[in-house]
């Protein structure tokens, strides 16, 4: 299964940047994405960002992640071992 998760940018250098993914700091290639600015959330894979996202979207996305988190801890950890 694959899982992309919404980032908020924080700053970009080049071609990566650095984002926050609740609360937590992370690298970001923006190699795969053209026009991100700071303050942008683009969908985030395996360090890529995939496509930009408007912030509602984003918002809703993270609420029902964390929503799933926890309610169902276990069920998310196996879904990320797998």
């Amino acid at each position: 299964m694959c899982l992309s998760v919404p980032a908020k940018i924080l700053n970009i250098e080049g071609s990566n940047a650095k984002a926050t993914v609740g609360g937590s700091i992370i690298n970001v290639s923006l190699q795969l994405v053209e026009n991100i600015e700071i303050g942008d959330y683009v969908l985030v894979h395996t360090g890529f960002a995939l496509e930009k996202i408007d912030a509602k979207t984003a918002r809703e996305t993270l609420a029902m992640l964390t929503s799933m988190v926890e309610e169902n801890p276990e069920d998310m950890i196996r879904f990320i071992e797998i």
